[in-house]
Order: C-alpha cells, then structure tokens, then sequence
C-alpha cells in the first residue's frame, strides 16, 4: 500500500497500513478438530480409557466451541454401557496421596482399596476437582468408605459420574496445555 501525504503534516508521510496478520498456528479445538481420527482418537484415550467413548467424540468433529466439545464429551460418558464403564476403570490410576503423606496413611489407603477392588471389582476412581492438598487423604478415605456401602448399581453409576467429571477436566487440561487457555469463561468443569 503506498504511503499518502496528510495535509496537516506537511513533508511527512504516514505509514503504510499493514495486511491485519493471520494467525500461524491453529488454535488447540482447531488442532483437535483438524487432527487425523486415529491421532484424535490416541488423544482421547489419555482422557478416558473407553474406545467406544473415544470414537464417538472423534466421530463428530469438528466441534464449533470447546463448550460443544464438553458437552459431547459428557453426553458420550452418560452413554458408557457397562462393558465401556469396565474398560475404562482398569485404565484408572488410583487416586494420588499427597507427597508428604505419612506411612499409616498409605496403609489406610491401601487396605480401603482393597476392600473396595473386592467388592465391586475394579479400581475406584474419584474425581478430586479443586481439593486442597492437605485435604486429599481425608477426602480420599471418606469418600472411599461412603462408597464402600453402596449397592453394585448404585456404585456403578457414581463411578460412572466420576470418570465423566475426570474427562472433562483432562479434555480441559488437554486444550489448556496446548496452549493459550483455550476454554471459554463458561466452560465449567464442575467444581474446578
């Protein structure tokens, strides 16, 4: 664009408008919708272990707003048939205690694992949301132990609601770790 002459400054010339600069990297939700099924559906897995949760998501790219792609993720989570629920259980890791948690603590721990593992058969699974750390043990064991006397059912379904509650922090974190802290203001994440 060639420079002009403003009237009001004689003998100086403005500078030129620049072309507005386009973007060179897409956007983390641009990147996700744009990466090839199998890499998106790897992704997803890192989120929750169910593939049949992992292909529904990756089948209905591309998603307008990370909101949308929340809401998918949490529609496809209320849809997991016991088997996906299952599948996606044996690849939780177990709550972590803080670093600084002391030896009695883990045994605690451990023994309510187990009692849980024989009870319903798989890892419990707890979504810890915004717990301070000093208060993840005693949360880690009440909780365990208030579900210690559920019915096999009822546990099923809360579980069901923790792995949600978990993948759509981890699909957040995922967004927000590629870059830029791409989640809209309203995107909540229940409690975090």
């Amino acid at each position: 664009m060639p420079a002009h002459r403003l009237s009001h400054l004689p003998g100086r010339a403005a500078i030129p408008t620049l072309p507005e600069q386009t973007r060179t990297s897409p956007t983390p939700l641009e990147a996700f919708n744009r990466a090839p099924a199998e890499a998106a559906h790897r992704t997803l897995l890192t989120c929750l272990g169910s593939h049949h949760w992992a292909q529904r998501i990756t089948a209905h790219r591309p998603y307008p707003t990370v909101d949308a792609l929340l809401a998918a993720s949490d529609e496809a989570s209320y849809d997991l048939t016991p088997g996906d629920l299952v599948e996606a259980l044996a690849g939780e890791p177990l709550p972590a205690l803080p670093a600084d948690a002391y030896g009695a603590a883990h045994t605690a721990l451990d023994a309510a694992h187990t009692a849980y593992e024989s009870r319903f058969g798989h890892a419990f699974v707890l979504y810890l949301g915004d717990t301070p750390p000093e208060e993840t043990l005693d949360h880690l064991l009440e909780a365990i132990r208030s579900r210690l006397t559920n019915d096999p059912e009822r546990e099923r379904e809360q579980a069901s609601e923790e792995l949600r509650r978990l993948a759509r922090r981890r699909l957040v974190d995922l967004l927000r770790g590629a870059g830029n802290g791409a989640t809209s203001p309203n995107a909540s994440t229940d409690g975090t």
